[in-house]
């Protein structure tokens, strides 16, 4: 397939979902390595935007792409498309900027730190992670981005903050804690699986998708009648992911036999 249908045929796959202008970008960056030969960074990708990178390399016989996000379970990470012919060793160009501040008068939170950082104009795909400790915040950024922060994050919310330049490798290794989840439902409709994976009534369910709290593969789910299959992903803020391992059958009364995994 010729490069530029290639091109048209993932930017229209995305055309109208969340992921558009995710894509667009990603596919301009695997143009790029194609014309050069080398690699080429995207920004700081949420596991969805991930997912659209891997399916543009997919598309581009000699890239590919991986992924790093500064430390081990990162879940903002960059993407690097490589030509396979490339030799060379490229860095991600990752820094972390550890922010500081007096705890005893101040309760900051991820929504603190993340609001102060957007309301300096910069772009979401400039930073990664943010890890949230004792009146402290570790932000995961781009080296350029990393300089920026140090000269010119002095405030979250009401709190003087300082902030110096800290080791990736001070940052622990996230570890998930998974559950394994036996269940029968009456479909495979996606607030019934929701209802099962987190513990609650359809109803509520529902009313999280009506809500858009709830996403199917990194993208909001649109009607609570959509249907699910193995391998898909359930995610909502706060409470975690939830992913369709097996479907086993149907019990003699009908209902289905499935088999989920719930990271929190």
């Amino acid at each position: 397939m010729a490069g530029s249908e290639q091109k048209e045929k993932i930017i229209r796959f995305y055309k109208g979902t969340e992921g558009a202008e995710t894509a667009v970008k990603l596919v301009d960056l695997a143009e790029q390595v194609k014309r050069s030969q080398k690699f080429r960074l995207s920004g700081f990708l949420d596991p969805y935007g991930q997912e659209i990178a891997e399916t543009v390399a997919a598309n581009y016989p000699g890239i590919r792409v991986d992924f790093h996000g500064g430390y081990h379970g990162a879940e903002r990470q960059r993407a690097m498309f490589i030509d396979e012919a490339f030799g060379g060793n490229p860095d991600f160009n990752i820094v972390v900027i550890k922010a500081s501040w007096n705890g005893q008068f101040e309760h900051i939170g991820h929504r603190d730190v993340l609001g102060a950082l957007m309301g300096q104009g910069i772009e979401r795909d400039r930073i990664g992670d943010i890890i949230m400790g004792a009146a402290t915040a570790r932000i995961l950024a781009d080296e350029q981005m990393g300089t920026y922060l140090l000269d010119n994050l002095t405030q979250i919310g009401h709190s003087g903050v300082s902030c110096v330049l800290d080791d990736l490798s001070n940052i622990a290794p996230k570890e998930e804690r998974c559950k394994e989840i036996r269940a029968t439902v009456a479909s495979l409709r996606v607030d019934s699986i929701a209802a099962s994976g987190y513990g609650t009534s359809r109803s509520h369910a529902a009313a999280d998708i009506a809500a858009d709290k709830l996403r199917l593969n990194w993208q909001p789910v649109k009607n609570a009648a959509q249907a699910v299959k193995e391998g898909d992903v359930l995610s909502m803020r706060g409470r975690g992911r939830v992913e369709v391992v097996e479907i086993k059958g149907q019990t003699k009364k009908g209902r289905t036999v499935v088999v989920l995994k719930r990271y929190i």
